[in-house]
């Protein structure tokens, strides 16, 4: 079996990207001096007594970056097509665009039914009206839907990421297996790391290990700050004092050195991360519970309805989630406790959600104090609507342009530590495919190969890029309305 190239057949397209990519750089520098040493195009009267705005350099320099990035963007959709359909043929970009295919058809119907139905979306309906939101929104949920069917073994070309193949230890992509079994692929991709394992099946599967976790403890600290925040910034005084510092308490202590003392054996052993994890989880149980009894108090028998529906299943997953077998806190029976969370994977989620809290806290926090002054909280206040009611109903409605835009932000930031944690092997388990793990793998030998680290540090750069493009499109959109 030979090693595949890189572009195989569709290699004539190469020398092109080449000069696409570096006339896109010219013109972008272009663009930053020209900016930065000229003045502001002013606008003039044309002949007719209209205004028109002057073309200048600034101009011309902007319009090539378009032209550029729009050239780059179409030589980039060819590689793509070509690689699907010419499969191996085209190398391995063609190899890697035909395994990604369910991500491309997922994306694909995403984007054609929001934008046919965008008008009735709201918010989410008007990001793709920005360019720079949907770019980032396509990032996104390309590692999303990377990571949920990389979860179902579709897309790997391994289903293994621990397993080792003999003969393939820091191999360059592309190289075949020597004698591949019925069905197996019969290449590694990106390359083999320096225990003999696929680096694009674990690139594949780490972008699962990112998808569980950070945006499920990014919204965990987001229910912790909104249910501590929104009392601090409406009712002030003593509570807000007491709030505020323990905030800054959390705040001033150094993350990194935060994140080693939770997840070190000795403080596992002692059972501290199982006891924050009871009092961090119960927040979602105490937010939904004021807010329906907010809003059904007058209602007795609906309230006590949606208070069922909501609360018994969230009290369960409660109960199931926090109790840990072998650990302080084992309270319930085997055939009881159905979800099993690995120790490291607990305690790196509460160590997110216990770092962020107290920054989503000061935001809203501080959306509160300004928002409560506003005339619609004096009328509630009028009508005889309890605080938890004006709180809830009437201050974070009008908060959430701001909190979903620090959200999609924060959700990197998350990523940002749950790669910082894995490259240095604090909480995760040694042999997890998670991307900060891969990196740290791959980096003992960067100055001989490249392909082992690189593949998931591209993975985290784009993701965190997705995520920050996506909240930028998102604020723009809702300062609009």
């Amino acid at each position: 079996m030979d090693p595949l190239s890189w572009t195989g057949q569709i290699a004539f397209l190469t020398p092109l990207l080449t000069l696409v990519f570096g006339l896109l750089g010219l013109s972008v520098l272009s663009w930053i001096v020209l900016n930065a040493v000229l003045p502001e195009n002013r606008a003039i009267n044309s002949a007719g007594g209209s205004l028109s705005l002057s073309s200048g350099p600034r101009d011309i320099a902007s319009l090539a970056v378009k032209l550029c990035f729009l050239a780059a963007t179409l030589l980039i959709f060819s590689y793509l097509v070509l690689g699907l359909i010419l499969g191996t043929q085209a190398g391995i970009i063609g190899a890697m665009a035909r395994q990604f295919l369910p991500v491309w058809i997922a994306l694909v119907l995403l984007f054609t039914l929001s934008i046919a139905f965008k008008r009735r979306l709201g918010l989410y309906g008007k990001l793709f009206d920005s360019p720079i939101g949907m770019i980032g929104f396509a990032l996104v949920m390309f590692w999303v839907f990377t990571g949920v069917f990389g979860a179902f073994d579709m897309i790997v070309t391994h289903d293994d990421p621990l397993a080792q193949i003999s003969g393939l230890k820091n191999k360059v992509p592309g190289t075949p297996l020597r004698s591949p079994g019925e069905g197996d692929f019969q290449w590694y991709l990106l390359g083999g790391d320096n225990l003999a394992r696929d680096v694009f099946s674990r690139t594949v599967k780490g972008a699962w290990e990112v998808v569980k976790i950070a945006p499920l403890a990014t919204l965990f600290a987001f229910m912790v700050g909104i249910t501590l925040g929104l009392p601090a910034g409406y009712f002030g005084g003593r509570l807000d004092t007491l709030l505020s510092f323990l905030a800054n308490l959390i705040l001033a202590f150094p993350v990194i050195l935060l994140f080693y003392l939770l997840v070190t054996p000795e403080i596992v052993q002692t059972g501290l991360p199982q006891y924050m994890a009871i009092v961090l989880f119960s927040f979602p149980l105490i937010f939904f519970a004021v807010l329906i009894n907010s809003r059904f108090r007058t209602q007795p028998s609906k309230n006590y309805l949606w208070l069922a529906i909501v609360l018994l299943p969230l009290l369960m997953l409660y109960l199931l989630v926090v109790n840990d077998p072998g650990s302080k806190v084992d309270f319930l029976t085997k055939t009881i406790d159905i979800i099993d969370i690995p120790g490291g994977i607990l305690v790196v989620f509460v160590s997110v959600v216990f770092v962020n809290s107290p920054t989503v806290f000061r935001i809203v926090r501080g959306l509160a104090m300004d928002i409560k002054t506003r005339d619609y909280v004096a009328a509630a206040q009028t009508r005889g609507e309890r605080p938890w009611y004006i709180m809830l109903w009437e201050v974070l409605p009008n908060a959430r342009g701001p909190l979903i835009v620090d959200f999609c932000l924060r959700i990197g930031y998350t990523t940002i530590l749950l790669g910082t944690l894995g490259f240095f092997g604090l909480g995760l388990p040694p042999e997890s495919p998670d991307w900060g793990s891969t990196i740290n793998e791959g980096r003992k030998l960067l100055m001989i190969y490249l392909h082992p680290a690189l593949p998931p540090a591209i993975a985290l750069l784009s993701m965190v890029l997705g995520l920050n493009l996506l909240a930028d499109g998102l604020r723009e959109e809702s300062l609009k309305d």
